[in-house]
């Protein structure tokens, strides 16, 4: 074989080598290596993965775990792994899966509303961050974060405010906390602190008031009007007697907050505890649920009137009876119980 022959072979077999490798390349790097059907899938990675769990999460989602691998080490990314969450579109190569890994974490929207406890609301949080819920729980009672900001064990759900929020799926419980007091004290403005003032109260007992007002009526029309009622009624010195406190009292005795109670009956009114309005004064000592922003609006704007009293409409469900004595509450009352007896609702 003369000296060109050789050659020859020599560079063909070296671009054959050559364009193998080029191939490989844009093989590992840059073809489509994901195997979903959808437009995007997420990749949710926590604070302590490692490398070892990082691939069992993302494998679901490759054609080939062995490229990414290739890929990602020689990218540097294993070296420093950033939890969070992030958006892998379809047919996404892997230089591209390790750069949105490595620098494009996303927002989640966390919502919650009507939560009864501070233990509901860890729960519902910890369905939509990272965080467990016994995490969110122990920060939410933490005593030195709740008195540093006014704050204390029986009025700690005051802090937290319906809405939906953007958060880092992987942020910390103590983040979240802060972000939770931020919104907290960016909706206390001076306008609402003044009508809070205005009313005799302040922040806390305008949400403790809001959470008897969103238990007695859901109907955001009516909410004034009962709020005016609560407010007649501690301006008078008069016991709230409001029913949504004794059902608190009574599962808060129990400890039993799924326990359901249709009815309250005259026993239970006198069970001795502070969120028993019937037999203590003034605002029970915590909120008793989680209310409406609007429910708070509500209490803010009280509807101006001289009602004292108001039952459950027996023909208006939903709705309820004003009064503005004892004699016309009475009879609106002897009307609903009779109506409560037709159906049979004896607890």
């Amino acid at each position: 074989m003369n000296k060109r022959r050789v050659l020859v072979l020599l560079s063909l077999l070296l671009s054959i080598v050559g364009f193998y490798f080029l191939i490989r390349f844009y093989q590992v790097f840059f073809w489509s290596n994901t195997k979903f059907n959808n437009k995007y899938s997420f990749v949710f990675i926590d604070r302590d993965d490692n490398v070892d769990s990082l691939l069992t999460k993302v494998s679901p989602l490759l054609k080939s775990l062995k490229d990414f691998t290739i890929a990602a080490e020689k990218k540097g990314y294993f070296s420093k792994i950033r939890p969070g969450k992030y958006k892998i579109k379809k047919s996404m190569g892997n230089n591209s899966i390790v750069n949105v890994l490595r620098s494009e974490r996303l927002t989640t929207r966390v919502t919650f509303n009507n939560q009864e406890r501070l233990e509901n609301l860890a729960g519902r949080i910890s369905e939509q961050i990272e965080a467990d819920s016994i995490e969110l729980l122990n920060a939410f009672k933490d005593e030195q974060f709740l008195k540093l900001n006014g704050f204390s064990s029986t009025t700690a759900l005051a802090m937290y405010l319906p809405n939906t929020y953007n958060l880092f799926w992987d942020v910390t419980v103590e983040d979240f906390r802060q972000r939770m007091l931020e919104y907290y004290n960016l909706f206390w403005n001076e306008e609402r602190i003044q009508k809070a003032n205005a009313l005799k109260l302040n922040p806390i007992q305008v949400y403790i008031l809001a959470s008897i007002v969103q238990k007695e009526s859901l109907r955001s029309e009516e909410q004034n009007k009962i709020a005016g009622v609560y407010i007649n009624r501690l301006n008078k010195n008069m016991k709230l007697q409001a029913d949504p406190t004794v059902i608190y009292a009574i599962k808060k005795k129990e400890d039993n907050f799924n326990k359901v109670i249709r009815r309250v009956l005259y026993k239970d009114l006198k069970l001795n505890s502070p969120y028993n309005t019937y037999r203590y004064s003034g605002l029970t000592p915590g909120p008793i649920c989680m209310p409406n922003l609007s429910t708070i609006e509500a209490v803010l704007n009280p509807e101006s009137h001289d009602y004292l009293y108001f039952v459950a409409s027996p023909t208006n469900l939903g709705y309820h009876l004003f009064s503005k004595n004892l004699s016309d509450h009475n009879k609106n009352k002897r009307r609903y119980t009779r109506w409560l007896n037709s159906k049979k609702l004896f607890r």
